[in-house]
């Protein structure tokens, strides 16, 4: 990838050079990451890219790798979601059941009412629905029996929803925020009000105009040698493989589940290609997804009340630290930096994946990052945190 001089657009290249140091010290010496890839831009120009470390033993990991993205899907899934809300199929106070009325009987964990779940709901997970692995009430543990699993999935997503609707929320839509299958609902939603099928909807409408030519549900096999391992650092036996390289993937298959919230392979390039449309205001190189004034409201904090994950949160996920922090419509928002006690920016927006993938966007200081690399969970380092301090650190105009 073509880098251009990072003082032209008012970084310290020195500082950028500390990053892939730091990196190959701290997490690729020692073995706590497979390998690392980063990109960091300014107005949508890449002034920093390193790819380091493995791909597999024995093999480096390539500059164009793909890599599992997880919940960096999210994002995706919201613009498509909002791309139909522009024109006018839906709406953010919309009943869900009206579009799946498979969600029409919902209960709440422990009995009481519970108003209808909107989209809204959906987006900025105040659903009610919560994740398998969450191991927190009876409701996650009833996701496990019920085999509602996104990363090794049995289900299509049309079941998958299906079985959800039997099953009780952990609160009324709207009470509090829970990190769950909210955008996996909203993939079948995009599915039903377009009337295509959901992988469809992304490749025709996201990947081809914004030219992300290397993502997908699957990993084909003309493109499986650039998929890395992906490791996981399991509490009992420590670091295995989760997941292998090349064909021996679950990726090298069709997916069982079309996930919006989490199943999405893609490479560094592409994803800062829509990042590069978000920092756009919803358009780039002459194409349009979105409006800027959606863009706007998609990153302005819409938890109920104006609270920030501390006051609503009844989960826990990857080492962000909640402080300061609010969710817009399919983003974490930073607040007050000051209270997340990093360098960064009011209104700030980002998310990441469960495999430590990572990206943010500073639409102030129009900055972009990317962060790539394959270790589950994303809550066994801090290296989110120490990318952003260090990119910050280099940023000198």
């Amino acid at each position: 990838m073509d880098v251009t001089d990072p003082r032209m657009l008012g970084f310290d290249p020195d500082r950028l050079a500390r990053i892939p140091d730091f990196l190959e010290r701290e997490y690729l010496e020692t073995r706590r990451l497979p390998h690392a890839q980063l990109l960091v831009a300014r107005d949508g120009v890449p002034v920093h890219f390193s790819t380091q470390g493995e791909a597999e033993p024995g093999r480096r990991l390539r500059e164009d790798a793909i890599f599992r993205i997880a919940s960096m899907t999210k994002p995706v899934t919201s613009v498509a979601f909002m791309m139909l809300l522009e024109e006018g199929r839906t709406a953010l106070d919309q009943p869900v059941e009206a579009v799946v009325p498979e969600l029409g009987n919902l209960a709440v964990r422990g009995g009481g009412a519970a108003r209808p779940m909107t989209m809204l709901d959906l987006l900025r997970h105040t659903s009610g629905f919560t994740y398998d692995f969450q191991y927190h009430s009876e409701v996650d543990a009833a996701y496990r029996a019920e085999r509602l699993n996104v990363l090794k999935p049995s289900r299509s997503l049309e079941d998958f929803v299906a079985t959800l609707g039997a099953l009780p929320l952990e609160f009324a839509p709207g009470e509090a925020w829970n990190y769950s299958v909210s955008t996996d609902v909203l993939g079948l939603v995009v599915q039903r009000l377009s009337g295509r099928p959901f992988e469809a909807f992304l490749a025709e409408r996201i990947f081809a105009p914004l030219g992300m030519v290397d993502t997908g549900f699957d990993v084909p096999a003309d493109k499986i040698d650039r998929l890395p391992e992906a490791w996981w650092l399991h509490p009992e036996h420590g670091r295995i493989v989760y997941d292998p390289a090349g064909a021996a993937s679950d990726w090298a298959k069709p997916a069982v589940l079309v996930s919006g919230g989490g199943g999405l392979a893609s490479t560094t390039a592409d994803y800062h290609r829509f990042c590069r449309m978000l920092l756009g205001g919803g358009s780039l190189d002459g194409v349009r997804l979105l409006g800027r004034k959606t863009i706007e409201l998609m990153t302005r904090n819409h938890l109920p009340g104006g609270a920030d994950l501390t006051q609503l949160s009844r989960s826990m996920f990857s080492e962000a630290i909640y402080s300061g922090q609010g969710f817009g419509l399919g983003f974490g928002i930073n607040l007050d930096p000051v209270r997340s006690m990093l360098p960064g920016t009011a209104g700030e927006f980002y998310w990441g994946g469960i495999f430590s993938t990572y990206f943010f966007i500073d639409p102030v200081e129009r900055l972009s990052v990317v962060f790539m690399t394959q270790l589950m969970p994303s809550s066994s380092y801090p290296v989110r945190r120490q990318l952003k301090a260090m990119v910050y650190a280099a940023l000198a105009d």
